[in-house]
């Protein structure tokens, strides 16, 4: 039997941090799995916005002119790796002009792009219906993400637009364990194994 088909497949799902979890980056957080394989994992991290940069400002650093009809995407920290690279999460709808690979098709609701292009057409107005930008990542070497589910340190739940796109950042914890059917003031941070 392959190695590779035995490892769970969490790309395109949500990983919900567990209550003392013991990493304070992690802390209620909601992360967007991208990619999962026997090779790694990586997430960007969708409810924690970042507060010392703007939209406007990271396109002045750039050199990156605003048209009429832009509109301003929340930045968020998307994890603690590489925190001055940048990932636009959005819509599937959109592709970067800069060739197939540019853009990372995750599945019928969701895409990646990590060039500068995407940002450009942001600015003029032309880009994705919905987005977010992460600073950073979360990522996970082969195994370690596994192990920490095993060690009840993250639910899964399913992904949708409404709750990774959603205004409330402070509400997407909470509605992500309510997809599973878990009352959040009801979940402890001391979890077992049965």
């Amino acid at each position: 039997m392959d190695p590779q088909e035995d490892i769970m497949n969490l790309t395109g799902k949500l990983l919900i941090a567990m209550p003392g979890m013991g990493d304070p980056r992690f802390e209620k957080s909601v992360i967007y799995m991208c990619d999962h394989t026997g090779d790694g994992a990586m997430g960007l991290i969708v409810n924690k916005p970042a507060t010392d940069i703007g939209f406007a400002d990271l396109l002045g650093q750039l050199g990156i002119e605003r048209g009429d009809s832009w509109r301003e995407p929340r930045i968020y920290f998307g994890g603690p790796v590489e925190h001055a690279r940048g990932f636009v999460l959005h819509s599937s709808e959109y592709r970067s002009a800069q060739g197939e690979n540019a853009t990372l098709r995750v599945d019928d609701s969701f895409s990646m792009t990590a060039t500068l292009d995407i940002l450009s057409d942001i600015a003029q107005g032309a880009g994705p219906a919905e987005c977010m930008l992460a600073l950073g990542y979360s990522g996970w070497g082969p195994g370690q993400l596994e192990a920490e589910i095993g060690e009840n340190g993250w639910l899964m739940a399913e992904a949708s637009p409404e709750i990774v796109f959603a205004r409330d950042n402070g509400l997407k914890w909470s509605a992500a364990l309510k997809t599973l059917g878990i009352d959040p003031l009801l979940l402890s941070s001391a979890a077992g194994h049965a």
